[in-house]
């Protein structure tokens, strides 16, 4: 079942399906943060892709009052033809490295 369907910031249709949501919800602090991990997707602070491997992309919105004090919400997506499955989404308290796909303007 698909939990969340939204467009990404760069126009790539993303599915969040029950089973993935249930692995996000291992960190306590994701309980009602839904909304958070579409606003990282749709108004993101930046998008990178991975170093490691370039279908993993790795999306951050910086939240200043998180249930766990100033951290980014990461949500990491698997993107195969034009479509995106995110993989897992938690709070980070910085930026990993990666090819910065997009950056928003300050």
């Amino acid at each position: 079942m698909v939990v969340l369907e939204v467009s990404s910031k760069l126009g790539k249709a993303i599915k969040l399906d029950e089973d993935r949501w249930k692995h996000a919800l291992e960190h306590p602090e994701m309980k009602d943060q839904l909304h958070c991990v579409k606003e990282a997707l749709v108004d993101p602070d930046e998008i990178r892709e991975s170093v490691h491997t370039p279908s993993i992309w790795m999306f951050y919105r910086l939240y200043p009052h998180s249930p766990v004090s100033e951290k980014y919400m990461l949500v990491i997506v698997e993107v195969s033809d034009g479509e995106g499955f995110i993989v897992t989404a938690f709070f980070t308290d910085k930026v990993k490295k990666g090819d910065l796909l997009w950056k928003k303007s300050r």
